[in-house]
């Protein structure tokens, strides 16, 4: 199945804390290549990214993007009812940026392929710089077709059908002083949960007590997201900044997250950066750790993600950047690394491999670490 949204997340946010506003400019040419590895619960990812930008004119420029998750899994939920398995994701993407004075529109297009699952997206998006520069304001609409398969089962077929809307707004609020305000909507509708999780249902004839049936998710689910992000320049080539985001959905989900971090130059070509994120999320209104029967409700969950639980993330993050002189066909080089170590702590999904003693298991808890390291040049 797909790969956690957590981890997609802590990928997608490695790059560093931008020391301005973007106006509606196009992408600089350039070219990254990325490794990532998470590993925690059981579950071990990593794989390659290569990513190339290039303007082909004054107003266009285009990119595309290659990347891979090769996922190893022995996490609770695949131990409590399945053996550990392995599996690869390949993701490829374009897109392609057109700059009218001060109006940026992208378009994209990405696919992803698995033994299980296939997914394309389509995304555009427009952003408008107003008052000289200081405040841009963005609007962008992605559309997602997903087939959802099962191995070991041919005629097993779903689909799944997303649409996110986003609208964000960034401002100069002084020399010092900038900030972000984004909201999100998201629609879904389809096959929504994974066909290989299970819940847990008492039965006093089965050996432990207990017995497994199929999850059973309810069809549509309409989520909605609004973050703050600041930031705040010192005199001492540093920067605080922090972030607040806050989630709800129609399945009972509330969730909050909060972020702090500062970073700091150091000898013109060091970039050094720390962090501390904090995330809780309530439970969804059909889970529950064990059920009294079987078909007990409509809608039935135990996947951990579904629960309620929090998770505290410290991180550390350096960039080493070098700028060659002006005869050189590159014109400035980096090499990033990032680590974060996460704990995650659940409040009501408990740890079916203590055999002893039914839903009364401990709550489980776990910790991971994700690395990313690439380089990046500027030509």
């Amino acid at each position: 199945m797909a790969v956690t949204n957590l981890f997609k997340y802590l990928v997608a946010s490695f790059m560093f804390v931008s020391l301005s506003i973007c106006a509606a400019v196009l992408p600089e040419d350039r070219v990254d290549a990325m490794y990532h590895s998470y590993d925690g619960g059981g579950m071990s990812i990593d794989g390659p990214s290569i990513l190339i930008r290039k303007k082909v004119s004054k107003a266009v420029s285009v990119s595309a993007n290659y990347y891979v998750d090769s996922v190893s899994s022995a996490s609770i939920d695949v131990l409590a009812t399945a053996s550990p398995y392995k599996e690869e994701r390949d993701e490829q993407s374009v897109g392609v940026d057109f700059l009218n004075e001060k109006t940026l529109f992208s378009l994209g297009y990405s696919q992803s392929q698995e033994n299980d699952y296939d997914a394309k997206s389509y995304k555009l998006a427009v952003s408008q710089s107003f008052f000289g520069d200081l405040s841009v304001l963005s609007l962008s609409y992605a559309q997602g077709d997903d087939i959802v398969m099962q191995n070991g089962n041919a005629l097993f077929s779903e689909e799944v059908k997303r649409a996110n809307y986003a609208l964000s707004w960034s401002q100069v609020a002084s020399k010092n002083w900038t900030f972000d305000f984004n909201i999100e909507a998201i629609t879904e509708q389809g096959y929504l949960n994974n066909p290989y999780r299970s819940y847990r249902y008492r039965d006093d004839t089965a050996a432990l007590g207990y017995s497994y049936a199929t999850e059973i998710y309810p069809e549509t689910r309409t989520s909605n997201a609004a973050a703050l992000r600041t930031r705040y320049f010192l005199p001492i080539n540093a920067a605080l900044y922090g972030e607040v985001r806050y989630f709800s959905d129609t399945w009972g989900i509330a969730a909050s997250n909060y972020k702090l971090g500062y970073s700091q130059a150091l000898y013109d070509n060091w970039l050094i950066d720390f962090h501390v994120r904090h995330y809780t999320q309530s439970k969804a209104d059909f889970y529950q750790d064990m059920f009294d029967r079987k078909d007990q409700f409509n809608f039935m969950a135990r996947d951990k993600e579904m629960s309620s639980f929090n998770d505290l993330t410290i991180g550390l993050k350096a960039r080493y950047l070098h700028t060659f002189d002006r005869s050189s066909l590159i014109k400035s080089a980096s090499v990033n690394f990032a680590w974060d170590h996460i704990r995650f702590d659940y409040d009501d999904f408990r740890n079916v491999l203590q055999t002893d003693n039914p839903g009364q298991e401990d709550f489980y808890s776990f910790s991971a670490n994700v690395l990313r390291a690439y380089v990046s040049l500027w030509y």
